[in-house]
């Protein structure tokens, strides 16, 4: 399962199970949220994450969201 790699990748840089909210679901959310603070357009981020719907891409966009509020926040790179 996916989910299990992730956590296993997680743990191997550091992230514990303290850290709530780490996961595939997470990490496409910080992926979309990214590209669109780097200027990506919209339409593309939709056709990139597979959305049928612009507006569930929109629901991935947490740019107005606190970024120290995001389980990958933590990850050091």
């Amino acid at each position: 399962m996916l989910q299990e790699v992730v956590l296993r990748y997680g743990r191997a840089v550091g992230i514990t199970d303290a850290v709530r909210g780490f996961c595939v679901h997470s990490l496409r959310a910080t992926a979309a949220t990214n590209a669109l603070q780097n200027r990506a357009d919209i339409a593309k981020v939709q056709v990139w994450m597979g959305h049928a719907n612009v507006s569930t891409t929109r629901l991935y966009d947490h740019r107005q969201n606190r970024p120290e509020d995001s389980p990958t926040f933590r990850t050091r790179y």
